[in-house]
């Protein structure tokens, strides 16, 4: 399949706590705030990212067809598979084996797995497929480039 696939499922481990600090005001893309050296807020990405510890997943994307939509090849996404896939919304879909990730257009008794990018073709989900969709992607997390500050 040459559309962008799931690969490194992984189970989140929820239990687990870890306060980073945070900034209270955000982070300035222009110049810093001198008051920013005295933070003393945190955060807990499990509680803020994940609301359903016991159905949620990582994956990683591999491939380039959702790109208009912000996910990028070697991208981390959080998966929910307790939430109820809507239609337009972002999910992770298995296909005749395969694990996928595309925006669902889901049209009276017809499912589309839509891409977000041009150069790939929309899926029409037929009877004769093995389909399921698996999970809603609720966060996706980048890894920086560094290659590009140069």
């Amino acid at each position: 399949m040459p559309h962008t696939v799931i690969t490194d499922i992984k189970k989140i481990d929820a239990t687990s706590r870890l306060q980073l600090p945070i900034t209270e005001n955000g982070i300035s893309a222009g110049f810093p705030s001198p008051a920013d050296d005295f933070i003393d807020l945190s955060i807990d990405l499990n509680k803020t990212f994940i609301q359903h510890p016991n159905a949620t997943f990582f994956g990683r994307v591999s491939g380039d067809s959702m790109i208009n939509a912000g996910l990028s090849d070697g991208d981390y996404l959080i998966i929910d598979r307790s939430l109820e896939p809507k239609h337009k919304q972002i999910a992770v879909c298995l296909i005749n084996g395969d694990f996928t990730v595309k925006r669902l257009h889901i049209l009276k008794e017809n499912v589309y797995l839509v891409p977000e990018n041009e150069a790939y073709q929309p899926i029409e989900v037929t009877p004769e497929d093995d389909f399921n969709i698996w999970g809603v992607v609720t966060t996706v997390i980048k890894p920086l480039q560094v290659s590009c500050l140069r």
